[in-house]
């Protein structure tokens, strides 16, 4: 039968994977306090979670959840354009909306589905024209290059961080396709190498060549900027960016994403964008999280030098020590370790030590770069920082 050659096929595949140190597994975890997870009956500091705020159980968002679930029901019972869109929704949205200096703001479901729906949307060519171009950073997240591939658009990639290389791109784009519609697609903060986009350069470039900026801050928003409200906030740049993009799931310690812009995209965007228009909208636990999330954010100023931190000692320590944190500047530090092999055999080194940090592989990387992916929070404790370098020292020291 094909089925059973398509199952044999995939089990080739996945024995490949295996032999190359690639193969990626589920583990089955709870969470038994801040910055702890528990696996297999161990219980493990836990370094690669991206709660970087501890609010994943902040009281006030679980209470929250649980009114407006008590509230509202459990589910929102529709998509928004059918029966769904319910005046929880369009409160966080107004929030998200001011916490980015936007006009409005739409809630999704998801980072991965919000980026792959809404590139895909707005690079039709009903509003993008026939032949639109797309510059992005080399290391933009997969769902990133998953709207393109839905869009049918090959990017034109830039050097990582290098606006210079795009400037240059830009420019010849715009000499040979004046009427083009040029797009400029970057992170504002990497979310494997932890370092940062120079979005005010970003911004002037894009002036320069009339081109729209699409920039995804899922790890800055509510870790970075005044109040936590990332780098789109910068004074040089507030207002300058098309579209700000981010998700519910990381500092803001919930699940979900959102997406800022004008009043005339968002429109559009509920009109054409099937990643709104076709699915079930976020039920009102998850709203009630959110909310609680939002109003916390201005009073949490002590969390965020707590996390910044953490993250500058270790740094320091492992640089220190000749390790390679790459350009890290955030709560994002990876350690690079070059091998597969070696990014696992430290990953479970730590493990060992009850420290759990994640190797992160090819393709998520790119070849020759795996690494431990340190995250840090506000809810570590500095004995908890002590524990992980005490760990790390050997793992480093062994690879030089």
């Amino acid at each position: 039968m094909a089925g059973s050659r398509f199952e044999q096929q995939m089990a080739d595949r996945l024995r490949t994977l295996t032999a190359r140190g690639l193969q990626r597994d589920l583990r089955a975890s709870s969470i038994p306090g801040p910055g702890l997870i528990e696996r297999a009956g161990r219980r493990l500091h836990n370094f690669s979670s991206n709660d970087y705020l501890g609010l994943a159980l902040h009281p006030a968002l679980i209470a929250r959840a649980h009114a407006w679930a008590s509230e509202h029901g459990a589910g929102a019972t529709a998509s928004r354009l059918v029966c769904g869109s319910l005046t929880a929704h369009q409160q966080v949205e107004r929030k998200v909306a001011e916490l980015k200096g936007k006009p409005a703001a739409l809630v999704l479901n998801a980072g991965f589905q919000a980026n792959q729906t809404i590139l895909a949307t707005l690079l039709a060519e009903e509003v993008a024209g026939p032949a639109p171009q797309v510059f992005v950073d080399r290391l933009i997240h997969a769902s990133m290059y998953e709207g393109l591939k839905s869009a049918g658009i090959i990017p034109k990639r830039f050097r990582h961080n290098d606006l210079d290389h795009l400037d240059d791109m830009l420019g010849k784009a715009r000499r040979s396709s004046p009427d083009s519609t040029l797009f400029i697609l970057v992170e504002s903060v990497y979310s494997m190498d932890g370092d940062r986009a120079d979005l005010a350069c970003l911004c002037d470039i894009a002036d320069i060549h009339e081109a729209f900026v699409y920039v995804d801050e899922a790890h800055a928003t509510g870790v970075l900027g005044p109040q936590g409200r990332g780098l789109s906030a910068d004074p040089a740049v507030r207002g300058r960016i098309d579209l700000i993009m981010g998700t519910f799931g990381k500092a803001l310690g919930g699940f979900g994403a959102y997406v800022a812009g004008s009043e005339t995209l968002c429109t559009y965007l509920v009109n054409r964008c099937p990643g709104l228009i076709y699915t079930t909208a976020p039920p009102p636990s998850v709203l009630g999280a959110m909310d609680a999330a939002l109003d916390l954010l201005p009073s949490l100023d002590a969390e965020r030098e707590r996390v910044a931190g953490h993250a500058e000692l270790v740094r320091q320590t492992i640089t220190g020590w000749g390790g390679n944190c790459a350009q890290s500047t955030t709560q994002v530090v990876p350690v690079i370790l070059g091998r597969e092999e070696a990014a696992l055999a430290a990953m479970r080194a730590l493990e060992a030590a009850d420290c759990l940090a994640v190797a992160i592989r090819p393709p998520t990387v790119p070849p020759g770069t795996a690494r431990l992916r340190l995250t840090f929070s506000a809810a570590h404790s500095p004995e908890q920082v002590a524990t992980l370098l005490t760990a790390l020292e050997p793992v480093i020291r062994s690879c030089q």
